[in-house]
Formats: C-alpha cells, structure tokens, sequence
C-alpha cells in the first residue's frame, strides 16, 4: 500500500488556517483571560491561576463549543452533519457544565464542611478538600455561549474580509506562525 506523505508545515499551515479550531481556541483562551478580571472584581485580587481553573464566569467549555458550532454552521452551512454533530457536542456540554459539575460542586462544599468537624483522631480528618468551584451557573454558561457566538462571527469576518484583500492580514499571519513553528 502506498503511503501519503505530508510535511510537517503543510499539517501546520492546515492547522493554523482551520477556522472552526482557531475560534473554538480563540474563545476559550479569552474566557479563561476574563476569569481573572472577574475574579479581580469580586474578590480585589488578581488570581493567575483562573487561566487553568474550571468554573466561574464565563464558562469557557461554553464558549469553546458555541464558537466551534457556529463556526462549523457559517464555513459549512447549518443544514450539514458537521454542525449536527458540533451542535450536539454544544448542547452536552453546556448540560453537563450546569448540572452534573454544578452539583458535584455543591457536594464538595458539603463534603468539606463535614471534614473540617470530624475529631482530629479521625481517619479522614486530615483530607485534601475538594474543589468545590466545578460546573457553572446558568448565567455564566450563557455568557460563555455568547462569547463563542461572537467569536466566530468575528473570525468569521476577519477571514471574509481577509479573502476580499487577497492574501493580507490573516492569511499573512498564518503562513509566518506555521513557517516559525517548522523552522524551529
């Protein structure tokens, strides 16, 4: 059998001018930014480590799916399979986010208090807590749902008005992190 060969900055290149993944990574990494303005906000400290944190607002497996659902709606059309199966996999998980990891979130909290008035002898008095902050509220799950909606729509037109410039902006910016990700 024969074997198709594919370099290493053609996989890059088509990895890197892949609109549906470009937005999907576009809108978590900006809820994930935004947890920590909004963790500022509430608590008057900055907390680095909302980058990486689940919960709070928004929901960036919120945003993530919503902006790779309708990214995959506007490039392949709304009626297609893809965005089927991309509105189904939005759908999973923004349930998921506001009922199983809520309420596992608020069994945590539970479970903890009831470490914190166990007797020190015992056992299980000396536990690890548990993350309590898990699933999201159904506020944050919307703000994150429509944060991706806005993502893709702005990628979207980014690109669109990309292709009617010939191969500026984007396009350039692309061809040069592929080049600079294979040459390195």
């Amino acid at each position: 059998m024969g074997r198709i060969l594919v370099s290493n900055s053609e996989i890059s290149a088509s990895l890197l001018s892949n609109y549906p993944l470009l937005s999907a990574f576009l809108a978590f990494a900006i809820a994930q930014s935004i947890k920590v303005f909004t963790t500022w906000y509430k608590e008057r400290r900055f907390d680095v480590k909302q980058l990486i944190a689940s919960g709070g607002m928004p929901s960036s497996h919120s945003a993530t799916v919503t902006a790779l659902s309708m990214a995959v709606g506007l490039q392949e059309g709304f009626g297609g399979s893809s965005f089927a199966i991309a509105l189904v996999l939005t759908c999973v998980v923004m349930y998921d986010a506001t009922g199983v990891r809520l309420h596992a979130g608020r069994q945590a909290v539970v479970l903890n208090q009831i470490l914190c008035e166990l007797p020190a002898e015992h056992p299980l008095a000396h536990s690890i807590p548990l993350r309590e902050l898990l699933g999201h509220t159904p506020p944050q799950v919307v703000a994150g749902a429509l944060l991706g909606l806005a993502i893709a729509t702005f990628m979207r037109l980014l690109i669109s008005t990309d292709r009617r410039h010939s191969t500026s902006g984007v396009s350039k910016i692309v061809c040069s992190l592929s080049n600079d990700i294979v040459s390195y």
